[in-house]
């Protein structure tokens, strides 16, 4: 019984790994668009990222929106619509810093 309620109140010896997220890619333009759900109580926050390649290098801008969605296949599905809002509303600027990766 102690153990139980260690393992629900996360005391004792175990430690969780944290969930891998899967993802799924869609190509835009000359873009890769990655959705990466967040699993939250239930429900999935949209994130994903937005990534371009230069040569051997690969820019990468990431985004997290506060929207929750009871479904996976729908989180993901609008995770691809503000990606290629994102990259349409900023077109060359969004990668025109240089950086490697950054949050948009």
């Amino acid at each position: 019984m102690a153990s139980f309620f260690s393992k629900l109140f996360g005391r004792g010896g175990g430690s969780a790994a944290p969930a891998k997220i899967a993802e799924e890619t869609e190509a835009y333009n000359d873009l890769l668009l990655v959705a990466a759900p967040i699993p939250e109580c239930r429900q999935h926050q949209l994130a994903g990222r937005i990534e371009k390649r230069d040569g051997d290098r690969v820019m990468v801008r990431t985004f997290i929106r506060a929207d929750l969605f009871a479904s996976r296949d729908d989180t993901v599905a609008s995770t691809f619509r503000k990606a290629k809002q994102i990259a349409d509303q900023h077109g060359a600027s969004l990668f025109s810093d240089g950086a490697d990766s950054r949050q948009v």
